[in-house]
């Protein structure tokens, strides 16, 4: 990618510009990918047993209020679609 001068956008360059780099190989590429995937998860922290309890509460937290805004909303539409279209006359 190069910038272009006048407007400042990301252009791709051409082939003629430049010569095109060799591609590495099929196994070299899923040996590079392995050893870029060891390397991220190196970089991995796990939480402490007290983070761990903090997060686990804020997420059960969040789903018990999404539970309760759902049933809410539930229990509104059956209202609403009580009063619009009334209550048929067999139940």
């Amino acid at each position: 990618m190069v910038q272009d001068e006048p407007k400042g956008e990301v252009v791709a360059k051409s082939e003629q510009a430049a010569p095109r780099e060799k591609r590495p190989g099929f196994f070299a590429r899923i040996a590079l990918f392995i050893r870029q995937v060891f390397a991220e998860l190196r970089k991995v922290v796990t939480p402490t047993r007290q983070e761990l309890f903090k997060f686990t509460g804020v997420v059960l937290g969040f789903v018990v209020v999404m539970m309760a805004l759902v049933y809410g909303l539930d229990l509104l539409f059956v209202w609403l679609t009580t009063v619009v279209f009334g209550v048929p006359a067999g139940a």
